[in-house]
């Protein structure tokens, strides 16, 4: 997705993290300068309100809660604006389906659960939830 930011914006400065190494790898050479390992949870390097924009896709439910609670209050530190994307469910079928796709998830909540935890954490961005049906 950061490739396709840059296309389409070019002038915008980009920045991202995986806290894998074939996250880095695999990446489009044209953004690797802009990458770097680094876990969700873990401090970030940048100062308060540092970017426009951070956005997290489909992570954060591979952390466990006390990890999640650090990861979300680093988002809302850095960023000026947020948005973050995560699994939940609405009913017990959902939660199956989800279960049996994330299978590195530790964190499994349905939609007010997410959005209580947020409220907890002061995570004060935009989120939407995905389903699996």
């Amino acid at each position: 997705m950061l490739y396709e930011l840059k296309q389409l914006l070019p002038d915008v400065e980009i920045v991202g993290f995986d806290i894998s190494k074939h996250g880095m790898y695999d990446a489009k050479e044209e953004i690797r300068d802009n990458l770097f390992q680094h876990k969700a949870q873990d401090q970030y390097q940048w100062e308060d309100n540092c970017f426009d924009l951070v956005i997290s896709l489909g992570c954060l439910h591979n952390l466990r809660i006390f990890d999640l609670e650090a990861a979300i209050k680093e988002i809302e530190r850095v960023g000026k604006n947020k948005y973050i994307m995560v699994e939940s469910y609405r009913n017990e079928q959902e939660l199956f389906n989800l279960q049996c796709w994330a299978l590195t998830a530790e964190s499994f909540f349905d939609s007010e659960e997410w959005i209580w935890l947020y409220n907890h954490f002061g995570y004060t961005g935009d989120y939407e939830f995905i389903y699996f049906e």
